[in-house]
């Protein structure tokens, strides 16, 4: 496969931007190969600029559910860009994505739109903590919630992969106020939240971890979670950046059915652009400014091309029988997938799936936890990886992130993956 010019715009790349990335899993330094520079996409398929053509599994971490370049969302875009690219003002396209969300969301009264997922998650900490007027964040090891400072702690991919166990630059009088758990030991959680010393505003969750690999909710963490945090007047966030319209049209909480007090959103919104958001209880949401006295502003949130792109996106999703289609595409794919595994890998691999996200670990499994995460073999997941870009196949360059299925991918690009799949498995040492 000839890479040639994406080496070269690698090589210029890192003369002017650090690491030759503007974030940092992109650098593929855990899969010991250069990046690949991306000319365009389109439906299932990722062209680089060297005219290599992909069946994407990474979707660009997440937000291509109806695959790239969908003409609807398309279309929303070029209407929106034929009046402006933004107004630091309101726009009727944000009531109209507004109340889409609300309507989708069981547990969203009322949103506030920001432009990124960080913003989201960092924004919905400083309003609980506004709300409940006490200072501790409780979050799970393995979960990542943005790169705002208080979160980097135990955080994730991104600081899993390039082996940092925080980061520089984080006061630790910032971090002081930040409490990492086991995910899914309950006994923990229950321990820990109810240690009134610790005076805890809120609990923060990936309801499906999604930055340690996939790893689900076990049965009863989500619904212990939620009672607990109920009881003790505790605000519980559900970060559903990842999940949110991804598993479900109303997101995790309506595919588990358990209801957070306040939701942080992104990825899909925004049908490809930027954009995040965070909404939940219309108490909670009233002491944000200008109605109450929690700030939080950015000049371009609510930016018309992203509240179209999302509208237009959130429209298709709404379709019936959308989600009934992709998950048992998903399924139908894991459970090849697996198969392939466990015949040149027998013992070694463990397939996490929920809806049409998952993760192979490279390890016998199975995974839980932040902990049995670790145990993964990432040297075989990077010849794995490398093995399935020349055979074709873009995938994630990191063992501890998501595979996303598309409902652009069609029956025959999915199986042409399962051959590839089995070819690079036959190739891996033993």
């Amino acid at each position: 496969m000839n890479t040639e010019r994406s080496r070269n715009l690698f090589q210029k790349a890192q003369t002017l931007i650090p690491g030759g990335v503007n974030s940092p899993v992109r650098a593929c330094k855990s899969v010991a190969c250069d990046p690949l520079f991306v000319a365009r996409a389109d439906g299932a398929k990722i062209y680089d600029v060297d005219g290599n053509v992909f069946i994407d599994f990474l979707a660009s971490w997440g937000p291509m559910i109806l695959g790239h370049n969908h003409p609807t969302v398309v279309a929303a875009i070029q209407e929106a860009l034929a009046h402006g690219t933004s107004y630091g003002a309101p726009c009727p396209a944000e009531v109209e994505l507004a109340e889409l969300v609300c309507e989708a969301l069981p547990s969203v009264e009322r949103v506030r739109f920001v432009s990124s997922g960080t913003e989201a998650t960092m924004s919905a900490v400083r309003l609980a903590r506004g709300y409940t007027g006490r200072k501790m964040v409780v979050k799970f090891d393995g979960c990542y919630h943005g790169h705002a400072d208080s979160f980097l702690v135990k955080a994730g991919s991104g600081i899993i992969t390039l082996g940092i166990p925080g980061s520089p630059g984080v006061p630790d009088d910032i971090v002081k106020n930040t409490l990492s758990i086991p995910y899914n030991d309950v006994v923990t959680l229950e321990k820990t939240l109810r240690d009134a010393s610790l005076d805890i505003a809120c609990v923060i969750v990936e309801p499906v971890a999604g930055n340690m690999g996939v790893v689900p909710p076990a049965p009863g963490f989500l619904e212990t979670l939620r009672a607990l945090t109920a009881e003790l007047g505790i605000v519980l966030i559900f970060d559903e950046v990842i999940t949110g319209f991804r598993l479900a049209y109303g997101g995790a909480q309506s595919y588990f059915g358990i209801m957070p007090d306040l939701t942080c959103l992104g990825k899909i919104i925004g049908g490809g652009l930027p954009v995040g958001a965070y909404g939940g209880k219309a108490e909670i949401m009233a002491k944000i400014a200008p109605e109450g006295p929690v700030y939080q502003a950015g000049t371009l949130s609510g930016n018309p091309l992203a509240m179209a792109a999302g509208a237009a996106t959130l429209k298709a999703l709404a379709e019936p029988g959308f989600y009934d289609r992709l998950n048992a595409k998903a399924a139908a794919y894991a459970d090849r997938l697996a198969e392939i595994a466990a015949k040149h890998l027998p013992g070694a691999t463990t397939l996490n799936r929920v809806g049409s996200m998952m993760t192979t670990f490279f390890t016998a499994g199975p995974v839980t936890d932040f902990t049995s995460a670790m145990t993964a073999d990432t040297g075989r997941y990077a010849a794995f990886y490398r093995e399935m870009l020349a055979q074709g196949v873009y995938l994630a360059p990191s063992q501890f992130e998501a595979a996303f299925i598309s409902a652009a991918q069609r029956e025959e690009d999915l199986a042409t993956a399962l051959e590839k799949t089995e070819w690079s498995f036959k190739k891996l040492p033993k």
